[in-house]
């Protein structure tokens, strides 16, 4: 049987700052640069999730992309979207919220319910900016 990969893409927009509270605002400032803002900074990130399966024989579909969706939406967006990642998000708690950090919170947080549904992660991919995204393959 093929194994397909198909993705959903979900996008927000969040608050953080890279700063680590030992350290002086001088060093965040020479290691994080203007992401040490004092006063955060934001960001209109987009989100896309690839699960991997076999298509059914009857629909085709490898996964109910409205499940997925509905998924994603449960366990991701309605945490992050329009909060602050370093003091809203509750599976972010103790995390510099890297955007490394975020992909791997995220499959963290897909991966039971979307093998649930009888697929297998296969990358989590978040794009912060215009020149940066990250991709995770859960390794």
């Amino acid at each position: 049987m093929a194994t397909v990969h198909i993705t959903r893409r979900e996008r927000f927009s969040a608050a953080h700052k890279l700063s680590l509270p030992d350290w002086s605002a001088e060093k965040n400032m020479a290691v994080f640069g203007k992401c040490s803002n004092p006063n955060w900074h934001g960001h209109n990130y987009e989100l896309w999730v690839t699960v991997k399966g076999t298509p059914d024989p009857l629909t085709g579909f490898v996964v109910d992309l409205s499940e997925l969706g509905r998924i994603v939406n449960d366990k991701i967006i309605r945490y992050v979207d329009h909060k602050n990642l370093d003091m809203d998000v509750p599976f972010m708690k103790g995390r510099l919220s890297s955007t490394e950090n975020l992909a791997i919170a995220f499959w963290e947080q897909l991966k039971e319910p979307l093998e649930a549904l009888g697929c297998t992660m296969h990358c989590i991919k978040i794009r912060e900016t215009e020149n940066n995204h990250v991709e995770y393959h859960g390794e």
